[in-house]
């Protein structure tokens, strides 16, 4: 059984754990840049000789317990791996526990965030991503990462921050009102607690690693410029947490890079920070 953040224990069992992790290890629709497959391991590795005080929230999450789950395996087709995620998180759902995701590739949040809205009939989606996905089929299918966010653009409050690259077939289905480009919230302020206005009481959040800017995350499948840093990013990711109730989350598109750990490190503190303010401010906001 692997076990996280190198915690052995009364906090790992699967029964008293408050947070369950369930790795996704898909890469099969990703189109360039491929590794996303390896990054839950590496994203483990980090996690272990990462600090588990949190400075910020005086907290050590960790011992709110966190369980890893068999990962999910399936990979004969996207199609195949939407309905094996789907059908899992359903389940899953029915625990209590609170559930987060790392992949993979971003199809993996097809699935998941179907899951999610059946049970959570107002759910909002707040996405931090470079790219819409909001293609209604790419290369054959549905199930492809470029159309991750396209399902809940129509069955969900989505708001989308960190955008800097999309297709004119995307157009359709982008509310300009929610989405907030990189360039236009670069050196901002204003725009967090406009967006956080905009999502409902429940959201789920889904974390695709290539919103970051490329000097501080290049280890993704499609970097591109003029991303997301990651002092300004946390304090929005703390907002959204003291103000909403975050139900889920997911990290997604960590490709890592050989003998270059600072990227994986990024994705084990976000994690991490993540749990911190789930658990620790919520409703203080």
């Amino acid at each position: 059984m692997k076990i996280y953040a190198g915690i052995e224990g009364e906090f790992t069992t699967k029964e008293n754990a408050s947070i369950w992790l369930q790795s996704i290890p898909y890469d099969g629709t990703s189109t360039w840049g491929k590794g996303a497959d390896n990054g839950f391991e590496a994203f483990l590795d980090a996690s272990e000789n990462m600090e588990i005080y949190d400075i910020e929230t005086d907290s050590e999450v960790y011992r709110r317990g966190v369980h890893i789950l068999d990962p999910i395996l399936e990979d004969k087709s996207a199609e195949a791996v939407f309905n094996k995620v789907y059908s899992a998180v359903k389940e899953q759902l029915q625990s209590g526990k609170f559930l987060t995701f790392f992949g993979g590739e971003h199809s993996i949040s097809i699935g998941i965030i179907k899951a999610f809205y059946e049970k959570y009939k107002n759910l909002s989606v707040l996405q931090l991503d470079a790219h819409a996905d909001l293609r209604p089929s790419y290369l054959g299918t549905p199930y492809n990462h470029a159309c991750a966010l396209h399902d809940a653009s129509k069955n969900t409050n989505l708001v989308q921050v960190g955008i800097r690259s999309m297709d004119q077939v995307e157009m359709p289905f982008l509310n300009k009102e929610q989405c907030y480009f990189a360039e236009n919230i670069f050196g901002q302020k204003e725009w967090m607690q406009k967006s956080l206005d905009q999502l409902g009481e429940d959201v789920y959040l889904t974390i695709d690693l290539d919103a970051f800017d490329p000097s501080i995350m290049p280890a993704t499948g499609t970097p591109e410029p003029g991303g997301l840093l990651w002092n300004p990013t946390i304090q929005y990711l703390r907002m959204l947490f003291e103000q909403k109730n975050v139900v889920g989350f997911d990290i997604v598109e960590l490709a890592p890079i050989e003998n270059f750990s600072a990227p994986n490190f990024l994705a084990a503190k976000l994690y991490y920070k993540l749990l911190s303010y789930k658990f620790e401010l919520h409703g203080k906001g």
